[in-house]
């Protein structure tokens, strides 16, 4: 018999409780990342762009989804953390796939990017423009494209991680944005008001 996730769970089932916990375990783990030719792990579901921020925005709009931008570099351990730590999760992947559209950005990268105001700039150059330094940084933008285009850079964002978060603070970051908490509270506080 060739074994296959089906076969296993068909498997794990017949052994009664103690097949059931490892069914329930190989479910749990999502797609695998891939190593794209700039030597970034990309996540199968993210977002395939022609690079126009305004257009990413309201796409994820249409779909009913909130947008942000995953900054990374080559080599950077805690980027290929958060994709196999973090997004290897299914409760995390299946959360940010069915409420955002993510656009990976590179902080070094040379592919033009057109912003908000409409400037094309390289990614190396955006990524100054609003200040992005470290990696990973998410960055999570208001929800209509239209009304960010005259903000400063820093103004158009609700909120930002910069840097990486353990996987329960990282799936409440994006639960922070998709409740729209950063309305009335930090996240900090957001956090600090979560059930133990």
């Amino acid at each position: 018999m060739t074994l296959t996730r089906r076969n296993l769970l068909i498997g794990a089932a017949s052994l009664g409780a103690a097949g059931l916990g490892l069914a329930a375990a190989s479910v749990a783990r999502a797609e695998e990342p891939i190593l794209t030719d700039d030597g970034l792990y990309k996540q199968p579901w993210f977002l395939e762009s022609f690079l126009d921020l305004a257009d990413d925005l309201e796409g994820a709009a249409k779909e009913g989804k909130r947008f942000v931008v995953m900054w990374e570099l080559k080599g950077c351990p805690y980027c290929k953390e958060t994709h196999f730590v973090n997004f290897g999760q299914a409760r995390i992947s299946d959360y940010v796939k069915a409420n955002f559209e993510v656009l990976q950005l590179n902080i070094i990268g040379a592919r033009k990017v057109t912003d908000f105001d409409g400037q094309e700039l390289s990614e190396k150059e955006m990524a100054a423009k609003y200040g992005v330094r470290f990696t990973p940084t998410f960055q999570f933008f208001g929800e209509r494209a239209a009304a960010l285009k005259g903000l400063s850079p820093q103004k158009r964002e609700v909120a930002r991680a910069p840097g990486y978060l353990r996987p329960d603070d990282f799936l409440a970051m994006f639960r922070y944005v998709r409740e729209k908490a950063y309305e009335s509270k930090s996240f900090r506080d957001y956090v600090k008001a979560l059930p133990s």
